[in-house]
C-alpha cells in the first residue's frame, strides 16, 4: 500500500503542475483543456459492513487511482490503482473498497491517468461517505425516492435544476435509497414546454434526450444526463447511493417477453433487448456491488450494522405479462419476483441481525397500478382492484407476509415511489382478506424531477389504510410547483425507534411518524 499511495500522491501532484522532463527533452506543456476530463463528478454506492464501491467516468482512455483517508486532509491515506476506464464501458470505472474502518466518515479523491501520456492527469474531483458501525453509537438515517426527469422536463437552470437533491443533501442522509425510473429512457425532452402560468419551462436537452432509447449508446447517454444536474452531483459526492430499477430505465410497462407496439420504436421493439442495454448502461453509470455469480442482478442486500438492513427488489426482470391479475392460486403467470428472488428474499430477512429492515420496493403495495398500452384493461402493478382475497401477483406479497409472521420477522417495513405524490400507510390483518400476518407500515415518496400524479386507487386485500397522502393540483403538473417528495427514515441509536418523515422540495416536513420496536 505504501508504494501505491507514493505512486498515487504523486499522480495526484500532477493536476497541479506537469512534472518537469529529464535535461535535454523538449519541454511539453499540456492546456488544462487537453487534461482527462470527469464529466459526471465522483459516486459512492452499496455502503455496507463489508465495503463501499467508488464510481467516476472520464472522456478518454484513461486509468483511475483513488485516495481514502479518514480524514479530509488525507494523512496516513490509502491508494488505489483503479481500472482503465475504455469505450466499451463508456469511459466508467469503479472500484470496491474493503476493510474499511467502521464508523467513520470516508474521505475520497479521484483522477485519471491519460494512457495515452500517463504523465498527464485529470484534476482530482472528491467526495465522501460515512461508513456503518457495529455498535449502536450514533443515529442511522436515510432518504429515498424515485422518478426522475420524466414527462418531459429536464434540467432547467431558469428552475435551478434537480433543486430537490440540494434539499437532500442538507440533511444529511447516510444513505440515499434511488426507487426505481432512475432515468426515462422513453420520454424524449422537448426545447421548451409552456407551463399553464404561461412561463417557459427551458429544457437543457441532449443528443440521446430527443428520441427514444433504442440502442446501448442511447441509454447510456440518458444515465449521462442525469450526471450533468450541479445539484445531483453535488449530492452524490457526499452521499452514498443504493439504486434499484422500475420500468422507464427500459420503457413505460415494459414485461419480458414484450414486443412493443409504437411506431417510435422503428429499430428495436424487443423489450427484453432493450432491458439488456438498460441493465449494461445501469451498472456502468451507478456504484452498484456486483454479484460475483449473475453480474446483472440487481436484487441484493446492504447490511449498514446492527440497526438497519436494506432489501433491494427487482420486480421487473422476473415478472409475467401484464394482465388482468386475477390468476387463482397454483395458476401460471402470477409472477412479480418469481421464485428464486422470493426465495433469496425470505431467507435474508429470516437472517437479519439488524433491527430494522426496509424492503426497497419499485412498486407500492396496494396501489392499483394500471397497463393500458396494449389497450387491454391489463394490470402494471401487483395489486388488481378486486379488494378481495389474493390472486396473480398478490399471492407473492401475501406468501412472503405469511413467512414473515411464521418466522417471527420483526420491524419490517416498505419503501416505495413510482406513484409520483407522498403516501404513508399502514397495514393490519385486522381490515384485510388474506390471513394472519405481522401490522406492519409502507411509506411512498417521488418523484424526484419528474410530474407530479396521483393519488391512485387503493386495493383493500391487504388491510391498508392511508394515513397521509399529497399529491399534486392536476396531472403531470411540474417540478417548477414543488409538488416532489422525498422519504427521510432516521434510527436513534438509543431507543432503536425508526422516525420516517414525508418532506417536500422545499424542505417542509409534510408527516412524521415515529415506529417503536418491537
Amino acid at each position: 500500500m505504501g508504494s501505491r499511495r507514493q505512486f498515487l500522491k504523486a499522480a495526484l501532484s500532477l493536476a497541479v503542475a506537469p512534472p518537469a522532463r529529464s535535461a535535454g527533452a523538449p519541454q511539453v506543456i499540456r492546456a488544462a483543456s487537453a487534461l482527462p476530463k470527469m464529466p459526471s463528478g465522483v459516486m459512492s454506492g452499496d455502503v455496507s459492513l463489508e465495503g463501499a464501491v467508488i464510481w467516476s467516468r472520464t472522456d478518454r482512455p484513461a486509468r483511475m487511482f483513488i485516495e481514502y483517508a479518514t480524514n479530509d486532509r488525507f494523512e496516513n491515506s490509502f491508494g488505489v490503482r483503479g481500472p482503465v476506464a475504455l469505450e466499451d464501458s463508456d469511459f466508467t470505472a469503479q472500484v470496491t473498497l474493503t476493510e474499511l474502518p467502521w464508523g467513520q466518515r470516508i474521505f475520497y479523491r479521484v483522477l485519471f491517468e491519460d494512457i495515452g501520456d500517463p504523465m498527464f492527469s485529470s484534476p482530482p474531483m472528491a467526495g465522501s461517505f460515512q461508513t456503518p458501525t457495529w455498535g449502536s453509537t450514533r443515529d442511522v438515517s436515510f432518504s429515498f425516492s424515485g422518478d426522475e426527469a420524466g414527462q418531459g422536463w429536464g434540467i432547467s437552470e431558469d428552475f435551478g435544476g434537480y433543486k430537490i437533491y440540494e434539499t437532500m443533501r442538507q440533511l444529511a442522509p447516510d444513505l440515499f435509497l434511488h426507487l426505481g425510473d432512475q432515468i426515462y429512457a422513453d420520454g424524449p425532452l422537448a426545447d421548451s414546454v409552456r407551463l399553464p402560468d404561461g412561463r417557459i419551462w427551458n429544457n437543457h436537452v441532449t443528443e440521446a434526450k430527443r428520441q427514444v432509447a433504442q440502442s446501448l449508446d442511447q441509454f447510456r447517454g440518458n444515465f449521462a444526463y442525469n450526471h450533468l444536474d450541479e445539484n445531483r452531483r453535488g449530492f452524490a459526492a457526499e452521499v452514498p447511493f443504493v439504486v434499484q430499477w422500475d420500468d422507464h430505465e427500459t420503457r413505460n410497462n415494459w414485461y419480458p417477453g414484450q414486443i412493443i407496439d409504437d411506431p417510435r420504436y422503428h429499430q428495436e421493439r424487443r423489450s427484453s433487448v432493450l432491458a439488456a442495454y438498460a441493465n449494461r448502461a445501469m451498472f456502468e453509470y451507478n456504484p452498484i456491488r456486483l454479484n460475483p455469480n449473475v453480474r446483472d442482478r440487481l436484487y441484493r442486500q446492504i447490511n449498514y450494522g446492527p440497526l438497519l438492513e436494506i432489501f433491494v427488489l427487482d420486480q421487473r426482470s422476473y415478472r409475467a405479462n401484464n394482465s388482468e391479475n386475477l390468476q387463482a392460486d397454483g395458476d401460471s403467470g402470477e409472477a412479480l419476483l418469481g421464485g428464486e428472488q422470493l426465495r433469496w428474499l425470505q431467507g435474508a430477512l429470516a437472517n437479519s441481525l439488524s433491527t430494522w429492515k426496509v424492503i426497497a420496493s419499485d412498486m407500492p403495495l396496494s396501489l392499483v397500478v394500471s397497463d393500458n398500452t396494449e389497450g387491454m384493461p391489463h394490470i402494471e402493478g401487483l395489486a388488481n382492484g378486486e379488494h378481495k382475497s389474493a390472486k396473480g401477483r398478490e399471492l407473492e406479497i401475501a406468501g412472503l407476509l405469511t413467512f414473515i409472521k411464521d418466522h417471527n420477522i420483526e420491524n419490517v417495513i416498505f419503501v416505495s415511489a413510482d406513484v409520483h405524490y407522498a403516501s404513508a400507510v399502514s397495514y393490519h390483518p385486522d381490515r384485510a382478506s388474506i390471513g394472519a400476518f405481522k401490522p406492519f407500515w409502507e411509506f411512498i415518496a417521488g418523484p424526484l424531477h419528474a410530474g407530479s400524479f396521483g393519488p391512485n386507487e387503493i386495493d383493500r386485500t391487504f388491510g391498508p389504510q392511508v394515513e397521509f397522502v399529497q399529491g399534486p393540483e392536476y396531472a403531470n403538473q411540474s417540478p417548477a410547483d414543488g409538488f416532489q417528495f422525498f422519504g427521510f427514515g432516521n434510527i436513534d441509536h438509543k431507543t432503536k425507534a425508526l422516525t420516517v418523515s414525508l418532506i417536500n422540495a422545499a424542505g417542509e416536513s409534510l408527516y412524521e411518524k415515529t415506529l417503536d420496536p418491537r
